[in-house]
């Protein structure tokens, strides 16, 4: 079953299952892949150096890809414990515990970029009774649009449950100032 299904992020993933996902050679493998695609699919100018917003940090995965890549980042994640472990790993980004769904508490124009990986599907869902998916993605987007640079790309990679997923996220996206599109990289994967 899906974790998004099971229990809200913040409870989902405990302290067992932080570490247990942080230390898991196959989930290191794919997000640390994903978040190469990701970088690919923002295109940044050879040698530029970008300060990104890594959405649903977790761990701190893909954050260290970014360091890797010579990128400078915040991580936003709702899960204590999962900041805990990225604080372990000793990353180079800052951490901050914060519910994407609930807002983001940067100023306008903060970031050049965002990534998320395996994130916003979490804002599909009603873990709590308080949850309106509608209402989540509206404020993530309005909220996301605010503190990017003008022109600035964002590059999500997620597990939609269904086409109405896909398309509640690109409207909401859309209706607050966004433009692109999906890129879907692999459309058979399971």
């Amino acid at each position: 079953e899906r974790p998004e299904h099971l229990a809200p992020a913040e409870d989902f993933y405990d302290s067992v299952e932080a570490v247990k996902y942080s230390n898991n050679s196959r989930i290191i493998q794919v997000q640390t892949e994903l978040t190469e695609r990701a970088l690919q699919i923002l295109a940044f100018p050879p040698g530029k150096t970008a300060f990104i917003l890594d959405i649903g940090c977790g761990s701190g995965i893909s954050g260290t890809v970014l360091e890797e890549e010579g990128h400078y980042w915040t991580g936003i994640d709702m899960s204590q414990h999962m900041l805990n472990v990225a604080a372990d790993r000793e990353v180079e980004g800052d951490l901050l515990k914060g519910d994407m769904g609930e807002g983001l508490p940067f100023k306008p124009g903060t970031f050049d970029a965002a990534v998320s990986i395996s994130a916003i599907q979490w804002l599909c869902s009603a873990e709590k009774k308080i949850h309106n998916p509608i209402r989540r993605m509206n404020v993530f987007f309005q909220q996301l649009y605010q503190v990017l640079i003008r022109g600035a790309r964002c590059a999500f990679q997620f597990y939609p449950e269904n086409a109405q997923q896909i398309e509640m996220l690109t409207h909401y996206a859309l209706k607050n100032g966004f433009t692109g599109g999906m890129i879907i990289d692999y459309p058979n994967s399971a």
